[in-house]
């Protein structure tokens, strides 16, 4: 009730708390006096009709439940929370079980715990115990009430992820390093990866050259430790990655390396990388930087419910290492100058093997994998021992003019090779055939995930769109990532057919030229024909071209 005249509003009878009839008369001509009177309007002299009054009030009556008249009320049928079909009944056998407490009754009965969170049972609970207990309702108290009863404040949902912690962020341990020599940065799932490392003066695509340059011709550096890394153990490992990976893992010698792609069920490509085999029993599963946590889930998955008879553990070890590439022709000579114990010739050391070595010092493990088509290593160290790995990398590398290099420089490095990034040069409708890697689905292999979609008529359609390399005919013409390819010169009327999507763009510094990756249907059948990308308002030129634009013959990679 208003404690106080309300603006505008006038208040009379039992809702200012008079509860005499007479009284509510009263308070009802005063009230329209005052109104009247605030429209400058006078009230009229109006006699009030006399009214017999009752002998005395009637006290009101507080009812929780209500009896029935016939005096027969089956406790079991008053419903006290209509969403959990609880009843009187099931209160009072509550507290005739010797529950006092209304957290306690509600727990045994349930009553307050769906939807509404006790909005339209809670209060009526607690009367109805009460009157059970003989005690004093307020005494007693009502369960507590959460959301949605209760309202939840934004700041209560926002929590701690606000500002800089809105979002979780993983850094790797060379992360200072990067900050120190003024890297920029880019985000890759949760982690700050280094995009690139402009020197005084440099803009984006300057230093992106620089760095380009220097993998090609000398000798360059980059942080790779967020690459996802999967140990995979057990007697049946072998025989698992075998139905996961599209090729053949068990014949693996210990010691090698191979490439791998898999697939979903429906055999399109969803990750790949590299598994190492480090003994008969034991594995290292590489995933890309994005998908790792997706695909330690997918491998658990199958090991779990799909194939629970295979012996075998999975173990993230992402964080555990760190993982420096060196790439480019003069990587070898760093690599003998910290690891003077390790024999990195070709013949001792050859591509796709692994090997346990000293390196500055520190106990590692050195692959030879190239994801930029030079020569390069693969050096991975505890984690721990990742910044000092680093440090004494660049201070071997100097008198051969190593240059770190960031994300960007690995995506123009991978691109000129033709390279897929899983996400990027694919959309989830992309088959290993697609990208040109059917040399990666075995034939030989009874089975495996997606080989029975990939033997489907869909999959094999000649016009299915394919990863085709795109060079503009204006050579300093930089297309844009998703720009739609068509075969015509003119815009036709909508619908407008379009052949494909531009996926990779960038500019080439061996190549000294812009090139790009494009899914393109019936792609490798038009290697040399003239399409158009639509770009800024107009049609661009461009001619298809294998996406291996860059050593076709792999013959830099032994250096």
């Amino acid at each position: 009730m208003p404690d106080a005249e309300l603006a505008a509003v006038r208040v009379a009878g039992s809702a200012l708390g008079t509860s005499t009839m007479s009284g509510c008369v009263a308070d009802g001509q005063a009230a329209a006096a005052k109104a009247l009177s605030a429209l400058g309007i006078p009230a009229p002299d109006v006699r009030l009709p006399a009214i017999d009054e009752p002998p005395h009030e009637v006290p009101s009556v507080v009812l929780w439940a209500v009896p029935d008249p016939r005096d027969d009320t089956d406790p079991c049928r008053q419903f006290v929370d209509l969403q959990r079909d609880a009843t009187v009944q099931d209160i009072l056998r509550a507290v005739g079980a010797g529950l006092t407490s209304m957290e306690h009754v509600k727990r045994y009965t349930t009553i307050g715990t769906a939807h509404d969170q006790g909005k339209t049972s809670g209060v009526i609970s607690s009367g109805i115990v009460a009157d059970a207990l003989g005690v004093d309702m307020a005494n007693l108290g009502t369960t507590t009430f959460r959301p949605p009863y209760t309202p939840v404040s934004f700041a209560a949902l926002a929590g701690r992820d606000r500002g800089e912690i809105f979002d979780a962020v993983r850094v790797t341990a060379i992360h200072p390093w990067h900050v120190a020599h003024g890297a920029l940065f880019e985000n890759v799932g949760l982690w700050k990866r280094p995009w690139f490392y402009p020197k005084d003066g440099e803009d984006f695509q300057t230093a992106v050259l620089r760095e380009c340059r220097a993998a090609r011709e000398a000798v360059a550096l980059m942080d790779g430790s967020t690459l996802g890394k999967i140990n995979v153990q057990g007697a049946d490992a072998a025989e698992f990655l075998d139905r996961l990976y599209t090729n053949i893992i068990s014949s693996l010698k210990p010691g090698s390396i191979r490439y791998g792609v898999m697939c979903g069920m429906d055999g399109m490509v969803i990750d790949d990388g590299t598994v190492s085999r480090i003994s008969e029993t034991e594995f290292l599963v590489t995933t890309t930087t994005g998908n790792a946590a997706k695909i330690l889930e997918w491998m658990e998955e199958f090991a779990q419910t799909e194939w629970p008879e295979l012996r075998l553990k999975l173990t993230s070890v992402t964080d555990h290492w760190v993982t420096v590439p060196l790439v480019g022709p003069r990587s070898r000579a760093v690599l003998a100058a910290v690891a003077p114990d390790l024999d990195v010739s070709n013949a001792a050391f050859p591509f796709m093997t692994w090997r346990d070595a000293t390196v500055a010092g520190l106990d590692a493990r050195v692959c030879r994998i190239s994801f930029s088509g030079e020569l390069a290593y693969e050096i991975n160290v505890s984690a721990w021992d990742g910044l000092t790995l680093w440090e004494a990398l660049i201070e071997a590398g100097k008198p051969h003019g190593v240059t770190p290099y960031g994300t960007e420089t690995m995506h123009v490095l991978r691109a000129e090779k033709g390279y897929p990034i899983i996400g990027q040069d694919t959309d989830g409708t992309v088959t290993p055939q697609d990208l040109g890697m059917s040399w990666v689905v075995s034939k030989k292999k009874a089975d495996f995930i997606g080989k029975r979609s990939h033997e489907r008529a869909e999959n094999n359609r000649p016009d299915r769109k394919h990863l085709v390399g795109l060079l503009p005919i204006d050579p300093q013409k930089l297309l844009v990532e998703g720009a739609q390819v068509l075969s015509s010169s003119e815009v036709p009327e909508p619908p407008v057919p379009m052949l494909g999507h531009v996926t990779s763009s960038y500019r080439s510094a061996t190549l000294r030229r812009t090139f790009a990756l494009a899914l393109v249907r019936a792609g490798r059948d038009r290697i040399g024909e003239t399409l158009h990308a639509w770009q800024d308002g107009e049609l661009l030129p461009v001619t298809v071209a294998h996406p291996v634009l860059y050593d076709s013959e792999g013959a830099r990679r032994d250096g």
